[in-house]
């Protein structure tokens, strides 16, 4: 089976509004159902869980019945920070499903995510045992130590942009999370820097620059755009 665990335990603070940004209504629909419905219509996709920011774990069963998300099957309060909300979002996953299943851990303020970006995930988890969402670092990249000079360069070509889903078979990243604690790591930004972390290779799957992050209200504005975006017909 493939799970999709999608992420939304953050309060979203750089957004600087009232709600929790992945709650946040565009163009009458909450920035959660856009993912939510991303995974319900792909055909691979069993099941989806969320781990929730606590006190909104209602609202989002809610919006689930009126947006008609028949896959989402469970919903997990979140942590103190992203490890340890995908922490817990892994072990419940474990008492339902086996350790071979495939589990999706997805940003839920990553909305413009595409069934051809989840496809390759589950190829690419199914094959390797783990599959990061990545595109290309296009950027000239330069490395600083005082945040507001720089005077040495980084190869971009040695450099990759991560984004998610981020793919593992559910009892590796489980057993993953459990070696973590055991040696006091608790606070990784992403899954792959915990893999990294804790001396596991990864593999890269297919991103988009289209699947981005809404971080900030300028991501929101580029997301509004892009849900009127239609590719010209001329492009390859």
């Amino acid at each position: 089976m493939n799970i999709a665990l999608l992420i939304a335990g953050g309060s979203g603070t750089r957004m600087h509004q009232n709600i929790p940004k992945q709650f946040l209504t565009v163009n009458e629909r909450p920035v959660i159902v856009y993912t939510l419905e991303a995974f319900q219509n792909h055909a691979e996709i069993d099941a989806i869980a969320v781990v929730c920011i606590e006190g909104w774990e209602q609202v989002l069963w809610a919006y689930a019945k009126q947006f008609n998300i028949t896959k989402l099957k469970y919903v997990i309060t979140g942590g103190e920070c992203g490890q340890e909300s995908i922490r817990n979002g892994v072990y419940e996953l474990a008492k339902h499903y086996s350790d071979n299943d495939i589990v999706l851990i997805h940003d839920a303020i990553r909305p413009m995510v595409t069934p051809e970006i989840i496809s390759d995930c589950i190829v690419k988890a199914t094959k390797y045992g783990s599959a990061i969402a990545m595109i290309p670092c296009a950027e000239a990249m330069l490395e600083t130590d005082d945040q507001i000079s720089a005077e040495r360069s980084y190869p971009r070509d040695n450099l990759k942009r991560t984004q998610t889903p981020q793919g593992f078979p559910l009892g590796k990243i489980c057993d993953l999370h459990k070696r973590a604690l055991e040696r006091g790591i608790t606070n990784s930004v992403a899954s792959c820097t915990l893999m990294i972390e804790m001396g596991e290779k990864v593999y890269f799957s297919a991103g988009s620059e289209k699947n981005i992050k809404l971080t900030t209200v300028e991501d929101l504005d580029i997301f509004k755009a892009l849900l009127q975006v239609k590719r010209s017909e001329w492009l390859k």
